[in-house]
């Protein structure tokens, strides 16, 4: 069997386990000084003047909301493609969450929809920075400034990119980064608030620190979990224990997608795991990470252009876009293919996993039923494949993964052309 390529790839520092075993010695694994010293240096590498870390991207979410200074009951705008815990929270909050559709070129909110999901009862809007590409804040920010609408930008994919050198999650009155096992600065979990306005911040903050500390079993538990998970998706590890249920899932035209993320469903009552504090250990990693971040996602945007150039001219293929003024963090690399499923069916039985579920349309899950909208560029870009260009994979990883994609676009091209010759 070949060796198989998972669609995702985790960063890893090369010292974690003797950071780790470093910070359990000194009985730091709960409470220590790198908490503050994280969310510093945080604020202090991307330009916000404040961060409050918690123990997700959503929560931080959630305590910015609870923390704003605007009647509940209004509404909340967010763009129809993005991840469904984001909408709910802000139900959970006591909001109402209103969708706008995205542009399918860049996957991202569209300055338009925004303008006309936008009503007298509209507060805030939360642009969603998918797969790493920054929204058109230009145009964003001169619709909430005309508007008066507060903009939460989410920023789970996009750490390190920026718009008009301007650090996502710093353009608008406050933004979220997800520091999960598999995002741009991985902590093994955990999330972080940042913000501008003191007084917000300091409100943000309260929330957070009202919650208790982590046992220590359950600290243990997050840093086992995301090795396990990090470990499993490495390539010899990949190919002998996830990869061959994937490749038997192909043959029989199934898709375990669906098993493979948490089950939508309403968050009235947090999982446990919500009302924790982010742990000292879990900071020192990034702390650490935060020295590497930079190289990280330098080979990253290096492997897209790799896979951009094998690709190119490749008839049915419609590439990632970046438009001027803005980098792109590539936390996914989002490409349109003919017969999304067959391909993607070919690729992993030539030993390579594509990605086509992650984010949600939310305007038309039923969860959102009575908050529902039309959303023809959601529903176009939902149609898209992620092809893996992640930080740790080689050049000759690319040129293998860009081949087989070719490899089935060309396949499913050659079998219409016979087609149409009989």
């Amino acid at each position: 069997m070949l060796t198989a390529i998972s669609r995702y790839g985790a960063r890893v520092l090369p010292n974690t386990q003797q950071l780790i075993q470093e910070i359990d010695g000194r009985g730091e694994l709960i409470e220590g000084p790198h908490l503050a010293q994280f969310e510093a240096a945080f604020a202090r590498r991307f330009g916000a003047r404040h961060a409050v870390s918690t123990s997700f991207g959503r929560v931080a979410f959630y305590y910015l909301l609870k923390a704003l200074d605007v009647p509940r009951g209004s509404e909340i705008v967010f763009p129809a493609l993005t991840f469904w815990v984001m909408p709910e929270m802000a139900r959970v909050a006591g909001f109402k969450p209103v969708f706008a559709d995205v542009d399918p070129v860049t996957f991202t909110l569209d300055p338009q929809a925004l303008e006309r999901a936008i009503t007298t009862r509209t507060v805030a809007v939360v642009p969603t920075h998918l797969w790493g590409l920054p929204c058109d804040m230009d145009a964003i920010m001169d619709i909430a400034r005309r508007r008066r609408l507060l903009v939460i930008e989410d920023c789970a994919h996009a750490l390190g990119a920026t718009h008009r050198g301007r650090s996502v999650g710093t353009i608008g009155d406050a933004g979220i980064f997800s520091l999960q096992t598999l995002k741009p600065l991985n902590t093994y979990g955990g999330g972080m608030a940042v913000m501008a306005d003191e007084s917000l911040a300091t409100r943000v903050r309260a929330l957070a620190e009202a919650e208790p500390y982590p046992t220590e079993p359950s600290v243990r538990k997050k840093l086992w979990h995301g090795r396990v998970q990090r470990i499993s998706i490495r390539p010899r590890v990949f190919t002998w224990t996830l990869f061959p249920v994937l490749w038997t899932c192909a043959m029989f035209n199934t898709n375990p997608d669906v098993y493979l993320w948490e089950p939508i469903g309403p968050l009235d009552q947090f999982p446990p795991v919500y009302r924790e504090r982010y742990s000292n250990v879990q900071a020192a990693l990034g702390l650490e990470a935060l020295k590497h971040l930079d190289r990280w996602t330098e080979t990253t945007r290096r492997n897209a252009g790799r896979m951009t150039m094998a690709l190119a001219g490749v008839p049915g293929i419609q590439l990632p876009t970046v438009p001027e003024g803005r980098t792109h963090a590539f936390y996914q690399y989002c490409a349109y293919v003919p017969s999304r499923d067959e391909a993607v069916r070919f690729c992993v039985r030539q030993g390579v996993d594509l990605e086509t579920l992650h984010v949600d349309l939310c305007s038309s899950l039923p969860l959102f039923k009575r908050f529902s909208a039309s959303a023809p560029g959601g529903e176009r870009a939902q149609q898209a494949v992620q092809i893996p260009i992640y930080e740790s994979l080689t050049s000759d990883d690319v040129d293998r993964i860009a081949t087989v994609v070719r490899d089935a676009v060309s396949r499913r091209s050659n079998r219409f052309r016979a087609a149409a010759a009989l």
